[in-house]
């Protein structure tokens, strides 16, 4: 029973604990077969639940030795979690059965009371059963509510201690750095599942009646209380409570002087016939409290007029103020909710347990797609795209957010949808635009109102951005006439500890509203300031007001927020688009100005505006991006870019670190292009089917330039087919440093024989020596293939090759250049290689043999290359070992007037100082020759 109640618990001990000492623990307590584990170690939620299970299938002996186990690793390898779990097992002792069967089947009552509960639970039923969705702005949905069981995700609430060591800006900071941070500190961190609010806490050391949760507006406080109650009736958690009372602050407002008794009988009338004996054993009551930083009540929790009796009047925050302080019903327990900066306001010692929501991690947050969306493959279509795109995903971690996002996006995916796709939400603005008109709709505030508080947290927002603002106080808020008694306010803006100061719920949603208040407060000038200020920003400050600023210059974008906007915000508009006319793409070169060419890419994607991109770049032929970072979210704003402008012939997206998700994006939209540049990407080869596509849908790319990636693998034949194909015209492919084993030779000797286009071929820097390089020579040696440049270098290749290479050399009157530098054809072979070289078919001009330890022996051969190919004219021999007796025949051959060679490189290869005097010999004689030596 034990085991069962701590299941939770030690599933998430155990994945988070290293499994090889806890393996190593239970084999030292004879618990067999625990190698079988040790294949599940990649996956620690399934090792432990497998691990979990099987214990429990054991049996007794099994279970003790896990407990030990874990016992003997808290020193080492544990977590607060498991010292919590375990201290809790210490200190509760022989009464933790007897508490586990208290929370199963609750107390014994009269049948009135049972009557009475049962009744009492039906009605909280009725009340939690649902998740209500208010409608959104613009969407034309009708209002829906859920079970609450399938679309609840559970929220992480962890012991407050531990996370607010962080500051307040990092918590609402960037989500994927909350996300990376929550999943890098997991085990510093206590998780308080909601069967554990009211056990043992590590902090107080004892079992708490008063617990405060805390969490930011929109984590889901409401949601958690909800879910808490859904469950107590469902009898699935903490049946101790034979009554759970469920109040909101908000509500509670309302009420004047009312005393305990008529405050709960006023939500719950049904209750009256037995008010005094339920309020006789308060042990077996809770209080719910949600909202308290809603309550216009003064609550510090220090108050000297508290209150002893359920019939005694006061206002509603005397009476919490009394059952929080165990003046009233001692022995009842409390949960509170509130914004953490409440708590800031009032004495938390009267709290024997704070914890805080923070939200999903993110396998959680794919599971709330999960939930909202009925369909899977929708559900992973919208988390997949929520996900690429990072200023969307850093609000995910908040459940409101989610939810905001998955409401517009359903709209976007809907496949039967009437909706025409131009009006489907796009870009960044306009979905930060239906989130704030989202909100807009659903508060009471006539349009004139709503639009003065838009223009004066605009303004503060506006100033804060170009100041690197993130934090205001009364004095800021006044300065911009901010109603700080707004209720809309709290919708955007929230509170920090004393002093009180105020921030945006996430800068971007401040950054959206500096950007959103020169449309609905149109001043020319301050438009104008803003722009020029924002541009000059080094730091990055203004990128995303200017983006927001651009994105609201779209029509469609600003009908979202219509009766909120200036009524001259159409001339805002056009002042930004006259702004973004200014720039000269073209002008723009290397280092900091490619980032500008992405940054200005950006400003037009929000804006939508296409022919506004045609006619920025109406006479641009070539891009050049390379060495930036680019992510997927880059990649779909260059899409848009490259699908608008189709003149673009040569684009440069070399080390950009590129990955598939990215290269994706971006495929569907390179039609036009003569050239691309891939290299040194780290392109794996599940990209290969990507890069087919681009080749399958551009007829015009002649030049491919793949090196420095990692295509080698299975999907590499899904670019070989499409490079195979008739429609394929590349004539220069450059497959260097791909890993390339010899088993792609076949692959690559189809691609020759099928694209008479392909003039040159690079394969340097891979593994292609071995039995199937034949496969390659044979075709480079068939009629079909037109290679004029091959490059080998670097493949390991033995002088074993070197009569393959020979054969290439003589059927292949194309062949030009020829790199094999970087090999190992030293031997005897070379032979071969330096007859088919000295050849009448040998039309070779440029050839590298470098890094090949050639001795001096190989010198009579390649001095009869040199005397026998009048073709050659560039010819590169450094880092071999040609010094010693034979080097004279090279001379020989170099210094003769049948040499025609122009360009020499022989140094690094051990020369003595007479055999360097035969060097300058060569260059009197030969003055047109330029030696390296």
């Amino acid at each position: 029973m034990t085991y069962e109640y701590f299941q939770d618990d030690l599933q998430l001990i155990v994945e988070n604990l290293d499994p090889h000492p806890l393996l190593r623990e239970l084999k030292a307590r004879n618990i067999p077969d625990i190698e079988e584990y040790q294949s599940l170690e990649d996956d620690r939620r399934t090792l432990a639940r497998t691990l979990l299970r099987d214990m429990y299938d054991r049996g007794r002996e099994a279970v003790i030795a896990l407990w030990v186990s874990l016992y003997v690793l808290q020193k080492n390898h544990g977590s607060l979690d498991l010292h919590a779990v375990l201290e809790e097992v210490r200190h509760t002792g022989d009464s933790l059965v007897e508490q586990i069967i208290l929370d199963k089947d609750g107390h014994q009552l009269t049948p009135k009371l049972i009557d009475v509960q049962n009744l009492h639970k039906k009605h909280l039923y009725e009340k939690t059963e649902k998740l209500i969705e208010n409608k959104p702005s613009r969407c034309n949905l009708e209002e829906k509510s859920f079970p609450l069981w399938t679309c609840y995700v559970n929220l992480i609430v962890v012991s407050t201690d531990q996370f607010r060591n962080r500051s307040e800006n990092e918590l609402i900071g960037i989500g994927i750095k909350h996300g990376k941070y929550l999943m890098e500190t997991q085990n510093e961190l206590q998780r308080i599942s909601p069967n554990k609010i009211f056990r043992w806490c590590h902090q107080s050391r004892l079992v708490p009646h008063i617990v405060m949760v805390s969490g930011v507006p929109g984590v889901g406080k409401t949601t958690l209380m909800q879910k808490f109650v859904y469950d107590w009736v469902r009898g699935d958690l903490y049946q101790r409570f034979s009554f759970v009372f469920f109040f909101k602050f908000r509500e509670l407002n309302r009420l004047d002087e009312v005393c305990l008794e008529t405050m709960i009988l006023q939500q719950y009338p049904y209750l009256e016939p037995q008010i005094e004996n339920i309020l006789q054993d308060p042990e077996k009551l809770l209080f719910i409290f949600d909202g308290l930083d809603e309550s216009n009540h003064t609550m510090d929790f220090t108050s000297g007029h508290l209150f002893s009796n359920p019939r005694e009047r006061g206002h509603c925050g005397q009476i919490v103020d009394s059952l929080v302080r165990k003046s009233l019903l001692n022995g009842c327990s409390v949960l509170m909710t509130s914004r953490p900066t409440r708590l800031a306001s009032i004495d938390c010692e009267v709290f024997q347990r704070i914890v805080e929501i923070i939200g999903f991690f993110p396998e959680d947050r794919q599971t709330y797609f999960g939930n909202f969306f009925s369909d899977p493959e929708l559900a992973e279509k919208a988390f997949t795209y929520v996900k690429q795109n990072d200023t969307l995903y850093t609000f995910c971690y908040l459940p409101s957010y989610c939810w905001i996002i998955c409401t517009v996006l359903s709209r976007s995916f809907q496949t039967t949808s009437d909706q025409p796709p131009s009006l489907l939400p796009k870009t960044v603005t306009q979905l930060f635009a239906t989130f704030v008109a989202n909100i807009l709709t659903n508060h009471s505030l006539e349009k004139s109102d709503a639009q003065k508080v838009l223009q004066s947290i605009g303004w503060m927002a506006e100033h804060g951005v170009m100041n690197h603002m993130i934090i205001f106080d009364d004095r800021d808020l006044g300065s911009f006439h901010v109603d700080n008694k707004s209720k809309l306010l709290s919708s955007f803006l929230m509170e920090s500890e004393e002093p009180v100061t105020y921030s945006f719920l996430h800068l971007t949603v401040q950054e959206f509203f500096s950007a959103l208040v020169h449309y609905a407060d149109y001043s020319p000038e301050k438009l104008q300031e803003s722009l020029k200020r924002a541009k000059s920003y080094r730091d990055g400050r203004g990128e995303m007001f200017l983006r927001f600023l651009c994105g609201l210059s779209d029509a469609s974008t600003r009908s979202l927020l219509t009766g909120y906007l200036d009524t001259q915000a159409a001339q805002a508009s056009r002042d930004v688009i006259t702004w973004l006319k200014n720039f000269d793409l073209l002008s723009l070169g290397e280092n900091d100005n490619k980032k500008q060419h992405l940054r200005t890419f950006y400003y037009l994607y929000e804006s939508q505006n296409k022919p506004l991109v045609q006619e920025l770049l109406q006479s641009c032929r070539e891009l050049d991006l390379s060495g930036d970072h680019m992510s997927a979210l880059d990649c779909t704003v260059l899409s848009f870019i490259m699908e608008t402008c189709r003149n673009i012939e040569e684009l440069n997206l070399s080390g950009c670190s590129l990955d598939p998700e990215g290269l994706e994006r971006l495929a569907p939209a390179l039609h036009n292009l003569q050239e691309l540049g891939l290299v040194a990407n780290d392109l794996p080869d599940t990209s290969c089917p990507q890069l087919a596509s681009v080749i399958r849908n551009n007829p015009s790319l002649k030049r491919l330039y793949l090196s420095g990636n990692r295509l080698s693998g299975p999907h590499f034949r899904d670019l070989v087919a499409a490079l195979s194909s008739p429609d394929c015209r590349i004539e220069y492919l450059g497959l260097d440093n791909n890993n390339l084993p010899d088993t792609s030779c076949p692959q690559l000797a189809s691609v020759i024989r099928n694209n008479p286009s392909l003039k040159r071929l690079v394969l340097h820097d891979n593994s292609l020596s071995g039995p199937h390089f034949s496969d390659l020579v044979e075709a480079l040696s068939s009629p079909a293939c037109s290679i004029e440049e091959l490059g080998l270098s670097n493949n390991n290749l033995p002088d074993t090759s070197c009569p393959q290479l020979a054969s290439v050399i003589r059927n292949n009157p194309s062949l030009k250049i020829l790199d094999l530098s970087y090999n190992r054809l030293s031997g005897p072979h070379f032979s071969d290689l330096a007859e088919a070289l000295s050849s009448p078919a040998c039309r070779i001009e440029e050839l590298e043999l470098d890094n090949n330890n050639l001795p001096d022996t190989s010198c009579p051969q390649l001095a009869s290359v040199i005397r026998n190919n009048p073709s050659l004219k560039s010819l590169l021999l450094h880092n071999n070992d040609l010094s010693g007796p034979h080097f004279s025949d090279l001379v020989e051959a170099l210094s003769s007037p049948a040499c025609r060679i122009k360009y020499l490189e022989m140094w690094a290869n051990g020369f003595s100082d007479e055999e360097e005097e035969e060097i300058r010999k060569i260059e009197r004689i030969k003055r047109n020759m330029q030696i390296y030596y």
